[in-house]
């Protein structure tokens, strides 16, 4: 029996309530299913829905498999099959779906109904979580098709086994630079992602070293294949990382360049023989010209000529490149204040909008530094009006408690997605312009990195898998609630009766403002300990070339990105953020040390002084924690016990974390300040 943190979120507890199952044996007692193959999302979406009844109520339905469009009858088939037929009458898309329920002549049934294969797999897990939340299935009329096209997870994987940012364990796809073909995890992480709407995956690490660019060769290619298809069965497409340089890495030619013939032809020949081994590809994620990864600048081209090349050789198979936006220069002189890592992305991007091929997508990170706990939408998204574009958020936990701390980043993610860019009047929000909605690009959608590895309950904290829940519910529906989410994911992880449900959703949507109380302060960001990001350095990298300063001296703090005395950063927003972030006067307080260089005394809206607001936030973070560790207590007799103390183990470890943080900080600016807590508590 594997643990219920391994079973995650898809729980496969029995139900003790026996009316319950009776009341439901006509229902989930018969099930008449027709699809057109006998492998694929349809496939798997009969045998998820069989598995989960049996599971849950012990009830083996009788089933009848015919061939015919996606569909699923629970209950009488023949009572039901008018609805059916009214259902297939609406238009959807091939991953939209319909649900409907009702009862005849006394006869319960449901129809599920998709546009395609993957739609009927999309509701048959729409229906286990209506099943596992104990909704009503009475007089269902759902109707769904995702917003984005493009939902997808980006793996940091290394062939050796390692995760890049990985705080979950080691990867669950290699060992020792091989494929772990045999590993049945492979297979229960494509039901995790695709009960949430997950339709794609790159299954290596963006920073592609040399035995990962081996993975588009002849020797490797029948493995990456054998893991397409374990995709594949649950409507998820594969793409790989690609290492611009591999025509040298792989010593074949003795150059890059895009603009070169031979190379051309070296990625042609690529496609083809990856399309042969994998006709479903989805295409290359590429990192490029950026962290000394290779690229085109090496060669005089920009990044419009690299990313033409790729798309060019995978044009022919319907292949897509996702062209990392994360570019700046690392090798910055802190002693120059006129550069800015914020301005990066849409310094270099901007002007070449409308040169990209139609099969091009910018991967733009939600923030213009590096997912950081608050920092400012991105500029750049939504600014090249003829450039597909997709927005990338992370899932890991690198900057946000590494999964040792509680850290619920849906609200996050709703903020970003939420935010009106103004780029084409008011409503111009971010989700608009990742659905596609606002601007007509073939290609879009949101991906976020992952955060699990091969911990037995997938991302180290139990608590984090709410965050790759959460991923795929929003990239599925950006509208959904921040709060709605949290009660789904709480009680089909955790159950819903007691208060156990209930505690959990209460933590989860306090945390990451908790976390960011005791953390970097008004949206300055980073002093975190270099190259680790976990623990607190107010100065790690306050003299380093990574360009994440906050200028802190005895007079104040922040960076000015403003265009009368900045670096200009604000002039990339469209005139309403611009002129927001511009003046002291409307810039908010959460933002404010990200634009503005103040003094300690300067008064937020809040009515507090800035110093003042470093000091109270951070010894509440701790109460807060504290308050936490209480609740949990509390639930010692209604939680299993492996998940109670697990969880509270890392709640203790977030707490030493919030205090370190707090005597850090507020030590380190009442010593350059000089300025004492108006409540006289004890600071170092």
């Amino acid at each position: 029996m594997k643990s219920l943190g391994y079973q995650a979120w898809l729980a496969e507890e029995k139900w003790h309530d026996t009316e319950r199952i009776e009341a439901l044996r006509p229902l989930l007692g018969q099930i008449t299913a027709t699809i057109n193959s006998d492998r694929g999302p349809g496939r798997t979406a009969i045998e998820e829905l069989t598995t989960a009844i049996s599971a849950f109520t012990g009830i083996r339905p009788e089933l009848s498999v015919r061939t015919g469009p996606a569909r699923i009858v629970l209950g009488s088939a023949d009572t039901a099959s008018s609805v059916a037929d009214k259902l297939k009458a609406h238009p959807l898309s091939e991953e939209g779906y319909n649900i409907c329920s009702s009862t005849e002549d006394g006869h319960p049934y449901a129809v599920l109904y998709g546009g395609g294969e993957k739609g009927l797999l999309y509701a048959v897990f729409h229906l286990l979580r209506l099943l596992g939340t104990s909704a009503e299935l009475a007089d269902l009329n759902v109707s769904q098709s995702p917003r984005n096209r493009l939902r997808m997870i980006n793996q940091w994987d290394n062939m050796d086994g390692s995760v890049e940012r990985g705080y979950s364990g080691g990867s669950i796809f290699y060992r020792e630079n091989r494929v772990l073909l045999e590993s049945g995890r492979i297979r229960d992480y494509a039901r995790l992602l695709a009960s949430v709407g997950i339709n794609a995956i790159s299954i290596n690490n963006v920073n592609v070293h040399r035995e990962e660019t081996k993975l588009i060769t002849e020797a490797l290619l029948p493995d990456v294949a054998r893991l397409a298809d374990v995709f594949g069965q649950y409507g998820i497409r594969l793409f790989l990382s690609v290492n611009y340089a591999a025509p040298m890495e792989l010593g074949d030619l003795s150059t890059a360049d895009p603009l070169d013939e031979e190379v051309q032809k070296w990625w042609r020949d690529k496609a083809g023989e990856i399309y042969r081994s994998i006709p479903d590809f989805g295409g290359f994620l590429v990192k490029a010209d950026s962290e000394n990864r290779p690229g085109p600048f090496t060669y005089g081209r920009d990044h419009a000529d690299g990313a033409n090349m790729l798309a060019d050789a995978l044009a022919p198979y319907g292949g897509l490149v996702l062209w990392r936006c994360f570019v700046y220069d690392c090798h910055q002189d802190w002693r120059d204040r006129s550069t800015d890592r914020a301005r990066a992305a849409y310094d270099h991007f901007r002007p070449l909008d409308g040169r990209f091929r139609d099969n091009v997508i910018l991967q733009i990170k939600n923030g213009p530094m590096d997912f950081q706990v608050r920092e400012p939408v991105s500029p750049l998204f939504g600014a090249m009006e003829h450039t597909n574009q997709m927005m990338e958020f992370q899932i890991a936990q690198e900057y946000t408690g590494q999964q040792r701390d509680v850290c619920f980043l849906v609200p996050q993610w709703k903020q970003a997605l939420d935010f009106d860019t103004g780029l084409k009047g008011p409503g111009s929000t971010v989700k608009r312009i990742a659905s596609g909605e606002l601007h007509p690009y073939l290609h879009s959608g949101v991906t976020g990195v992952s955060n699990i590895g091969d911990d037995e309950n997938w991302t180290g904290h139990h608590l984090a898998q709410a965050n790759l829940f959460g991923f795929g519910r929003l990239a599925w529906d950006p509208d959904l609630s921040a709060e709605e989410i949290a009660q789904e994911w709480s009680r089909l992880t955790f159950g819903n009766e007691g208060k156990v449900a209930a505690t959990v959703r209460e933590i989860l949507l306090e945390s990451w403002r908790i976390y960011e109380s005791y953390t970097a302060p008004l949206g300055v960001g980073w002093m975190v300990q270099p190259h680790y990001h976990y623990a607190v350095d107010v100065d790690g990298y306050e003299y380093s070339k990574w360009g994440t300063y906050h200028f802190a001296d005895r007079n104040g703090i922040g960076v000015d990105r403003t265009i009368s005395t900045g670096t200009g950063y604000t002039s990339q927003y469209a005139s309403a953020n611009r002129e927001r972030y511009e003046s002291l006067a409307s810039c908010p307080d959460e933002l404010l040390l990200f634009f503005h260089h103040v003094p300690y005394t300067h008064v937020l809206h809040s009515g507090k002084t800035v110093i003042q607001h470093i000091y109270d936030t951070h010894f509440e973070g701790v109460e807060r924690v504290e308050a936490w560790i209480r609740r949990w207590q509390e639930l010692i007799s209604e939680v299993d016990s492996e998940r109670f103390e697990q969880i509270a183990e890392r709640l203790g470890w977030q707490l030493n974390n919030a205090k370190q943080w707090r005597d850090v900080i507020n030590t380190y600016f009442y010593r350059k300040s000089g300025i004492p807590d108006a409540q006289g508590r004890f600071i170092y």
